[in-house]
């Protein structure tokens, strides 16, 4: 395994950070107890990278050996908690840290798989699981349908991350880093320009057999 870049931990941390806010404050949100918001915020933050470690054979997964995983995850809720009404002020708070966790372990994600020695394919889909994963097991564990499963531009902003990646590092024309931010920026720009926007997907309508937009 080549040796993984200062920023890819960094960016691991950023998107457990992110991603545990998204999930603490949607579990708050539902009004879970102090438990059930802790073990909501570790499985959205942990839960994409703990499968694909598992399917690339990084066993244990770093999610369930590496203390600060765990760290972040209880100070990011810690902060939800106590801050709870300003994060609440802005705008959509559990989408737009879902957005910064969803871009940040798209990279990361593809860069783990490169640098276990798996195919680019394989790091474009793995991408996109690590990005994705703790999110869908949130939407389960609180009842609602996967973000995934809907009309959203959401795995597909994944996929793009996931796939500027794998270019760059196939294509060497950048160093990891400077790849690692542009497919930061490009897929987190992309996700948020489709909520704004409401960009969707083409979806089946409940009523008629064709696609509704």
């Amino acid at each position: 395994m080549d040796k993984l870049h200062t920023v890819y931990y960094l960016l691991e941390l950023l998107g457990t950070f992110a991603f545990a806010i998204s999930g603490a404050t949607a579990a708050k949100q539902r009004g879970l107890d102090l438990f059930g918001i802790f073990a909501i915020a570790f499985i959205v933050a942990c839960g994409g990278g703990i499968i694909r470690d598992l399917c690339i054979g990084a066993i244990p997964p770093a999610g369930l050996t590496t203390w600060y995983y765990l760290a972040t995850s209880i100070l990011a809720s810690g902060i939800t908690i106590g801050l709870y009404p300003i994060v609440q002020r802005l705008n959509r708070p559990v989408l737009l840290f879902d957005a910064v966790g969803l871009s940040l372990f798209a990279v990361t994600g593809a860069q783990k798989v490169i640098s276990y020695g798996f195919s680019g394919e394989s790091a474009v889909l793995l991408g996109i699981i690590t990005a994705v994963g703790g999110g869908v097991l949130r939407d389960i564990m609180l009842s609602r349908v996967p973000v995934i499963l809907e009309k959203e531009i959401y795995a597909s902003s994944a996929l793009l991350g996931a796939l500027i990646v794998v270019l760059g590092s196939n294509l060497k024309w950048l160093s990891s880093d400077w790849i690692a931010i542009i497919a930061f920026v490009v897929c987190f720009a992309l996700r948020l320009l489709s909520l704004y926007f409401h960009w969707n997907l083409p979806a089946f309508s409940n009523n008629k057999n064709n696609f509704q937009k």
